[in-house]
Order: structure tokens, then sequence, then C-alpha cells
């Protein structure tokens, strides 16, 4: 049988790892645009020169020779026909497949403002070839502009700053990190990056944009009439999932790939993990897709059930922050905080269930909230304060010494 992987990010390896283990023969194809596997996640180190493209790997250097797996780098798929179960390759060339993998994860969203789409000096940060244009282009007398304020735009402004890069970061939010932090926890990050020589631009956004003839981009008009000269410009605005070579091809898409519980798309012989899917944005779910896509793939069915919440790890200046769940508060929402010196905690209960939590400075303990919302834990019944909360709450130790859960537990 032949596997034909499409991508090489955290769900395509995985995959292929998968596929080695339960298929010793079968033939193993990955196709990759880039001609680095590398983790997303660390593309701000090669920014910041900490890294280089080798030591961006998160594999083996040898990775596809001992797996005997065949690597077609530095091309994209143009399309997908599943009746012929082949896949068209940019430079023409054709590959059959049994079993067909999607995992090209998701591309930076551009938004159509001014010249944002086709001015020279504009970049997003998803991929190598972004980070090494980028590269290529900053100077230290260069005067950085990011569009948004999200963990991908302050990872390039950290980067930037530590070239001492002059960095304005202009987010149409009140406060940074809008969609893993509230105000108090993203006021700490704030104030380390301005500490660092960062400028913030808060409750605003780009409006239009000034580019000179050859086609660089010169000036950044907010809508409050701020003008903002730039060398060079991220945009961190969101993402889209890499799906535009399956046009045409069948094969359902909503916001990403269409799967179901095995990551089987509409097509029995098709699969997709990852960022595509719009599943999830965080590693361990991609590789954990890509592992169930890899069973399925095999003959061998297993469910992906590991969509309980968001959680998000951040770091920057020796910070670190851990969020769980959706921290915006809605109808029945009780917020609890609790601040010291150098930790901040809060958790958002809802209906007597934990729903997200905030843990800044130290997050020690906190596989305890992650298996409180993971497993739908009814604390109603607990008369302590929340954050006195324990294991002890919810297990006891039975006479053959194997835990069981109380019945605080909702199921």
């Amino acid at each position: 049988m032949k596997h034909v992987i499409i991508g090489a990010g955290a769900a395509g390896i995985k995959a292929a790892e998968t596929i080695r283990t339960l298929r010793p023969d079968d033939e193993i194809v990955v196709i990759s645009s880039d001609e680095y596997v590398h983790s997303r996640c660390m593309l701000h180190k090669y920014l910041s020169h900490e890294r280089n493209e080798e030591t961006l790997s998160f594999i083996d250097g040898a990775f596809f020779e001992k797996n005997n797996i065949r690597w077609i780098k530095g091309l994209s798929v143009r399309s997908v026909d599943p009746s012929a179960h082949c896949v068209v390759l940019t430079d023409g060339t054709k590959q059959d497949y049994d079993k067909l993998l999607i995992a090209t994860g998701a591309d930076s969203f551009i938004p159509p403002i001014g010249e944002l789409r086709t001015a020279v000096n504009v970049f997003g940060l998803r991929d190598l070839s972004d980070a090494q244009e980028i590269d290529a282009l900053a100077q230290k007398d260069s005067k950085a502009l990011v569009i948004g304020s999200g963990l991908v735009g302050l990872d390039a402004a950290y980067a930037f700053s530590e070239r001492g890069i002059s960095v304005t970061i202009v987010e149409m939010a009140e406060s940074i990190l809008p969609m893993q932090l509230d105000s108090t926890a993203a006021a700490a990050y704030q104030k380390l990056f301005e500490e660092h020589g960062c400028r913030f631009i808060l409750g605003h956004k780009a409006v239009t944009t000034v580019t000179n003839a050859a086609g660089k981009m010169e000036r950044v008009r907010l809508d409050d009439g701020t003008e903002i000269d730039c060398d060079i410009i991220i945009v961190a605005a969101g993402v889209r999932a890499s799906v535009t070579f399956l046009e045409g091809s069948g094969i359902e898409t909503t916001q990403g790939v269409t799967v179901n519980k095995h990551m089987q798309t509409s097509d029995k012989d098709v699969y997709a993990a990852g960022d595509v899917t719009a599943l999830s944005g965080i590693w361990p779910n991609a590789t954990a897709q890509g592992k169930i896509a890899a069973y399925g793939m095999c003959g061998m069915e297993k469910a992906y059930e590991d969509t309980y919440c968001m959680k998000n790890t951040i770091n920057f200046f020796g910070l670190t922050t851990l969020s769980l769940g959706n921290y915006k508060t809605g109808d029945g929402d009780e917020v609890f905080t609790r601040e010291c010196r150098d930790r901040y905690e809060r958790v958002v209960v809802n209906n007597g269930h934990v729903v997200s939590v905030i843990l800044q400075g130290k997050i020690d303990y906190c596989g305890f909230w992650q298996y409180l919302i993971k497993n739908e834990c009814d604390i109603s019944a607990c008369e302590k304060d929340v954050f006195r909360l324990s294991y002890a709450d919810f297990f006891s130790v039975r006479e053959d010494g194997q835990y069981a859960y109380k019945s605080l537990m909702r199921s």
C-alpha cells in the first residue's frame, strides 16, 4: 500500500512515523513546500538568530532514511484527484496514492487593507520561507511594524527586540494577547515588552497604506490618523486553513477540511490532520490528530477525542503563563482571581464547572486544572475556596490501592 502525506509539520511527521511502525513494508511519500523540517513555534528564534535551519528541526537528521520514507521537498501540491487516487505537484508531476493525508497546516491571513497583500516588505510568519525573507531584509536600523499582538505577533516583536530593531505593535483590541489572556495578565507582558523598547498602539487598526514606486510599503495609517513609518511589516491577524489546492476535488471543506472522529474526510481514502482541519491550533493536538489519521490509513480506526479546551503556554522575558480554555466570560460565569507579588491566578466557573484558567508566574499544579476542565468535574458540591481544591476532592483510594472517582465528577 502507498501512503502520500502532504505536509512535513507536526501532524504529517507524526503520521509518517506511526504508519511506518504499523506497516513496516508500506510505501510512504511525504511532500512539503519547505526544504527543511521545522517547528513553526520556533520561527521567531530564527529571526533572533538563536537557531538556524538545521536547529529548527524537531526530528532526527536521518529520520527519512531510517524510516525508509521518500521526501519530496521544495514542491507544493497543485490539485488532488480522488477519483484517480493521485495528486498533481506544482512541477506537473503526479503521485498516485492508496491513502492520502492532508496536513498542509494554515496560511497567514493578510487583510485587504491598502497594499498589505502586494507590498514586497509585508510578511506573515507561518513558514521558514517567511522567516528567511524577513531575516534577509532586517537591519539594525530597520523600523518594524507588527499588526496583531497574538502569540505570532509578539514572537516576531520579541525577536526584533532581541536584535535591537525598533518595533511598533498595533492591536485593535484594548489589550495584547486578546485570545489568550485577560487584561491583568496581558498588562504584565506589555510592561516587559515596553521595558525592552517596544511601542504599543492599542484599540486602533490600520486603514490604509503608503507604498513607493518599487512596491515597498513606507507608512501605515491608522483609523485615528496616526501614521507609522516602517521598513518591515509583519501581519499576525489570524490564519486560514491551507485548502485552496482542494478546489474541484470534491473533498468537503468549511473553515478547514471537514473530518470525522477518525480524521477521515468526505472521501474514504483521504484523511486530514493538524491546522488544516481548523480543530485546534496547538502542537500536541496536531500530533495526536496525525497519529489517529495514521491508524485509519492503516485500517485500524481510532477516535480523536482530545478537543476539550484550548491550551497555551506563554513565556516572554522569563515570565511564564498557562492559559486553559477560553478566558472570555459569558452569561452565568463566576470569576475568581488571586494575585500576589510573583503570581496571578484566574479561574472561571460556569454552572459548577471550571471552564477556563489563567496561571501566571508560577504554573505548578497546572495538571490539576487541566484535569478539571477535561473531565467536566462538578465542583458545586465543594464548599471550600476554589483555589484550595485538590485531586483529593475528586479521587478516593480503594481497598486494592487503585484510585476511584468521587461523585463530584459529572460522569
